[in-house]
């Protein structure tokens, strides 16, 4: 456990200076609300907020020499215990500021992953964040502190061959190669439950949108679920499944997710894609966002560009403009699909407010999506008939005086359009308006 004790984290009333810098002339004021909830749900507490510009990032230090003399003022004037940069610092970097500043330095990628381990609640969870911790500790194991520099020669002070260096490095791997096995296990175990759902022609609803959003609220109304949900960012991180009936008895599963942030670490996308195979599956998107945000428009953007990363972008979404009892006038109501503009439906997750239009647009989304009819299959499409019945979407079966079978099915449209073009025929070349005998 010495090797995992190195990862340096803030620790809870940690005193720290909270560094974010302008690149290209580009500023946001709510971008530095953001980076100061991010530092305090980890623990941090920021005595001092270090602004500048630049055009592009020094190689060195990240920021120039003089910024770096104000922010090493500020640590000596606060005693400060770390410094936190919104920003992804190269290893140099990091270990450059770590000399200079002589405290701990952590970027952006560090930070969020911190949040992360400290949230993560189910096994494979921890597992997810601690495979991409260990992945971003893999390119900073050469740092300033004497236990990890390389052993020096001479008599009494040579070593058994192996530095400190090179068993960290061998330890991370082989630490990293346990995690990837343990997590493979559970994506067996999930890609089961995909299947399962599947036979059983369950739907499936995946939440996703910016952290704090609403997102769980939401999943909490709809579903009587107690997940945590609080005002902060990523109160939720472990998926979470329930099923909801739908005003037309139809049954359908509702899966919650961790939220999204602006420039989520690629090791953390990577890692829990796992997780995040709930929303890759599903049938339909609900993108939650505040709708009283002055920054909506960009963090929607954000999702989506997340979204596209792996690989969910071409499912259907439904817009969830969510919070309208934090407006002076706004109603509940739903905005059909236009153009390239997905459905929007505005309601409160926390009053209730036009949940009903939410559901009711669900069961009538699924219910178009069915297609309920009549199959008559030749002896020839046995494996297609074999295939109907894996996903129990035969209700009834006769066989014909020609020795075909006729077959009653409800199923959704997509799968059965899959399934057809398995075997090269058109649903024109199958379908019967006669009812089974």
């Amino acid at each position: 456990m010495e090797l995992f004790d190195r990862l340096q984290h803030p620790r809870t009333g940690e005193t720290a200076i909270l560094v974010q810098i302008s690149l290209n002339a580009s500023s946001n004021t709510y971008d530095k609300q953001e980076f100061q909830a991010l530092a305090r749900s980890a623990g941090a507490n920021d005595v001092s907020f270090i602004t500048g510009s630049r055009h592009s990032p020094d190689p060195k230090y990240f920021v120039g020499q003089g910024k770096v003399e104000e922010i090493r003022q500020h640590v000596l004037t606060n005693d400060a215990d770390i410094v936190i940069f919104d920003h992804a610092l190269s290893p140099a970097q990091e270990r450059n500021l770590e000399k200079l500043l002589e405290c701990r330095v952590l970027d952006r990628t560090g930070l969020i992953l911190d949040i992360f381990a400290q949230r993560a609640q189910s096994h494979d969870g921890k597992l997810q964040v601690e495979l991409a911790q260990l992945k971003h500790m893999s390119t900073r194991l050469v740092r300033g502190w004497t236990h990890l520099e390389r052993q020096k020669g001479g008599i009494g002070l040579r070593g058994p061959g192996e530095t400190q260096l090179e068993t960290d490095r061998r330890l991370l791997n082989i630490r990293i190669k346990q995690i990837n096995k343990r997590l493979q296990k559970v994506r067996n175990q999930r890609e089961q439950g995909r299947q399962s759902r599947k036979k059983a022609e369950t739907p499936t609803v995946s939440l996703v949108g910016y952290t704090n959003a609403g997102k769980s609220t939401l999943f909490n109304k709809l579903t009587d679920a107690e997940v945590y949900a609080a005002d902060q960012l990523f109160a939720t991180l472990d998926p979470t499944l329930r099923k909801l009936e739908l005003p037309n008895q139809q049954k359908v599963i509702l899966a919650d997710t961790v939220g999204f942030i602006k420039d989520l670490p690629h090791d953390l996308v990577a890692a829990f894609r796992s997780t995040l195979q709930e929303t890759i599956e599903a049938d339909i998107l609900l993108h939650v966002i505040d709708s009283q945000d002055e920054q909506r428009d960009m963090f929607r953007a954000e999702v989506n560009e997340v979204i596209a990363q792996i690989g969910a972008d071409k499912i259907t979404q439904i817009e969830i403009m969510n919070k309208i009892d934090l407006a002076e006038e706004s109603t509940a109501r739903i905005e059909p699909a236009h153009d390239d503009l997905p459905a929007r439906i505005w309601l409160s997750s926390r009053t209730g407010e036009g949940l009903e239009l939410l559901t009711q647009y669900l069961a009538d989304y699924f219910s178009k999506s069915l297609f309920s009819g009549f199959l008559t299959l030749l002896p020839q499409y046995a494996r297609l008939r074999a295939r109907l019945f894996e996903y129990n979407a035969v209700t009834r079966e006769t066989i014909t005086a020609e020795g075909a079978f006729s077959l009653q099915i409800v199923i959704q449209q997509r799968i059965l359009e899959a399934l057809l073009k398995e075997e090269g025929v058109t649903l024109d070349m199958l379908t019967s308006d006669m009812p089974v005998e």
